[in-house]
């Protein structure tokens, strides 16, 4: 008499071994980053001394730039005198021509312009590195916009568009400073997607001297934006331009 265990190989000794569960792939190294060599960044506020500056910085690591002004001559202007082959545009021709977009305007400029640039920023990826600031008699202070910082402003303004922040601690000095060959500081980086960030933080990494780290989502952007009120304290009291450092990393 046949029984279901003479037909079945689930006891055969000759059977093949069961295949052992696919191993997970290495996690991804943090400092492997893209190559943003090719992609022309635009500055809004590049007439500006933080603008000027981040301009000259990244052309002169071999980035395209271009930098925008609300007046096309004055942009054309300072762009001349930065050199590095940077360009100078208004506002609107920097942001279609610009793959990555820098934001670099006055706090109290800040809505105006992003409004009036919807169009030309849908589908960019747009770095906020503006600081909401007061200053008083005691100094400088933070400010809370509505949104929660400056950055998530832009995002709320920008729906089209990709919205990080980065670049807020830097000395406009010290990146103007010619003298200097490198910049001593990291860059915090925030934003929703790791692809976008990766992305910043390559384009910071350009720069000689300088590291972009990851540093939490836009909501956590208000309290990297407000930490420029204590470093110009720091300033003011050591007579310096001091950034910062992330250590163990």
């Amino acid at each position: 008499m046949t029984t279901p265990s003479d037909t079945s190989d689930a006891g055969d000794a000759t059977a093949a071994p069961a295949t052992p569960a696919a191993s997970k792939p290495a996690p991804k190294d943090p400092w492997d980053l893209p190559d943003v060599s090719g992609l022309v960044v635009g500055v809004l506020g590049g007439t500006g001394e933080q603008g000027r500056g981040l301009a000259y910085r990244l052309a002169k690591a071999g980035q395209k730039v271009i930098i925008g002004s609300r007046a096309a001559d004055r942009a054309r202007d300072v762009a001349a005198e930065i050199g590095h082959g940077v360009e100078g545009a208004d506002n609107a021709e920097c942001a279609r021509r610009s793959d990555i977009v820098i934001v670099a305007v006055p706090w109290d400029g800040h809505a105006k312009t992003l409004e009036s640039l919807r169009e030309e920023l849908a589908g960019k990826l747009v770095v906020d590195c503006v600081n909401p600031l007061g200053f008083d008699k005691k100094g400088a202070y933070a400010l809370k916009p509505e949104e929660g910082s400056a950055a998530e402003q832009a995002a709320a303004l920008l729906p089209d568009s990709r919205v990080a922040a980065a670049f807020h601690h830097l000395s406009a000095v010290l990146l103007q400073d010619t003298s200097l060959e490198e910049i001593d500081t990291d860059v915090m980086v925030l934003g929703e997607e790791r692809a976008d960030v990766e992305l910043v933080q390559a384009l910071a990494g350009r720069i000689p001297g300088m590291r972009g780290v990851f540093a939490g989502r836009l909501r956590n952007a208000h309290q990297v934006e407000s930490l420029v009120a204590n470093l110009i304290s720091v300033n003011r009291r050591y007579k310096a331009h001091a950034g910062l450092r992330v250590t163990d990393i």
